[in-house]
């Protein structure tokens, strides 16, 4: 189970990195019984949520272990995240 306090400190980390994208309420016309929101992680840096998730554990690892290097099973994604925000991990 993940904690407050993790949850606060990925916040931390990700402050200035991954954009806060706005909740969109969406009307669909066919479903009155519920309210349906949309949240358009396309708005990201790289167009994607993974950016959070990549990024977060990038930059909870020592030094050390970066330095070692880092395997994506997403390539395509995080191939075009990691080189665009790296520099804020000095």
């Amino acid at each position: 189970m993940v904690s407050l306090d993790e949850i606060r400190a990925a916040q931390s980390r990700l402050d200035g990195i991954a954009v806060r994208t706005r909740l969109i309420d969406f009307n669909h016309a066919e479903s009155n019984v519920r309210r349906l929101f949309l949240k358009p992680e396309n708005q990201q840096p790289i167009g994607s949520f993974k950016l959070r998730g990549a990024y977060n554990k990038i930059a909870s690892l020592s030094v050390e272990d970066r330095e070692r290097g880092v395997i994506s099973y997403s390539t395509a994604i995080m191939r075009k995240a990691w080189p665009t925000r790296r520099v804020r991990l000095a």
